[in-house]
C-alpha cells in the first residue's frame, strides 16, 4: 500500500456564509468564477463533466466551459463520443469546478440538451482553424491504431479545405446543462468546511447549509 496519510494541509482562505451568499446560485457562481479567473488565469473554464452509461457506470472527463447564463452551462463535443451516447440514454449529468487557488469547489447537477445548430455554427467558426479541422479529423472515443493515422487524416483535411471555409461537421456541436442543483464548497480549518446547497423547484431556488 502507498501510504499518503501525511499529505495534509489546512484550508484557511475564506468562509462561505449562507446568510451572505447570493440568493440566486448563478449569481454566486459568477462571483466565484470571476475571482478564480483573476487568481488563476490559466484555463479558468476547466471543469469535470460526469455522465452515466446505460449500465449505470459513472464516467468523468475534463472539458472547457464555453458560456453560461440563467439558462445553463454550454460546452461542445463530438456527438458520437462516449459522453454523447450517455446523454442520449440518460440526460442527467453533473459539472464540477475545482478552484483550488481559492480552496473552493462548485458542483452543478441538471439535465443536458443539445443547443441550436445556429449556436453551434457561430461558436465553431470562432475557433482556430486547426481546431475546426481537429473536429473533423477525430472520430472521438473510437479505437485508433496509432497517432500517425490521426495526423494523416488531419493533414488530408488541411489540404482539402485549404483556402475554403471549413463546414461544421454534422457529428459535432454543443450541449447545455440546465441546472437543478448547485453545491458550493469552501475549505475550512479542522475539516469544518462550508457547504451550501441550492435546489430548484416550481417556486424558484432554495438555499441551505450542509454538514461538511
Amino acid at each position: 500500500m502507498v501510504d499518503l496519510f501525511d499529505i495534509r494541509r489546512e484550508y484557511t482562505a475564506g468562509r462561505l456564509d449562507e446568510n451572505t451568499a447570493a440568493e440566486n446560485p448563478m449569481t454566486q457562481f459568477h462571483a466565484w468564477f470571476e475571482e478564480q479567473k483573476a487568481a488563476s488565469p490559466d484555463e479558468p473554464t476547466m471543469m469535470t463533466v460526469a455522465s452515466c452509461d446505460s449500465e449505470g457506470q459513472p464516467w468523468q472527463r475534463i472539458l472547457l466551459l464555453k458560456s453560461y447564463d440563467e439558462d445553463g452551462f454550454v460546452f461542445f463535443t463530438n456527438y458520437t463520443s462516449n459522453k454523447a451516447r450517455h446523454f442520449g440514454d440518460n440526460p442527467k449529468a453533473a459539472l464540477h469546478f475545482a478552484w483550488l487557488a481559492q480552496e473552493r469547489q462548485a458542483m452543478v447537477q441538471g439535465v443536458v440538451t443539445k443547443i441550436s445548430r445556429e449556436e453551434t455554427e457561430a461558436y465553431f467558426h470562432s475557433r482556430p482553424r486547426e481546431s475546426q479541422l481537429g473536429a473533423w479529423a477525430s472520430d472521438q472515443s473510437a479505437p485508433l491504431g496509432n497517432r500517425a493515422e490521426l495526423e494523416a487524416r488531419f493533414e488530408k483535411l488541411k489540404s482539402e479545405y485549404e483556402g475554403c471555409e471549413i463546414p461544421v461537421p454534422d457529428h459535432w456541436g454543443g450541449y447545455r446543462l440546465s441546472p437543478q442543483r448547485f453545491e458550493f464548497w469552501q475549505g475550512g480549518e479542522a475539516r469544518l468546511h462550508d457547504r451550501l446547497e441550492y435546489l430548484h423547484d416550481a417556486k424558484g431556488w432554495t438555499k441551505q447549509r450542509l454538514n461538511p
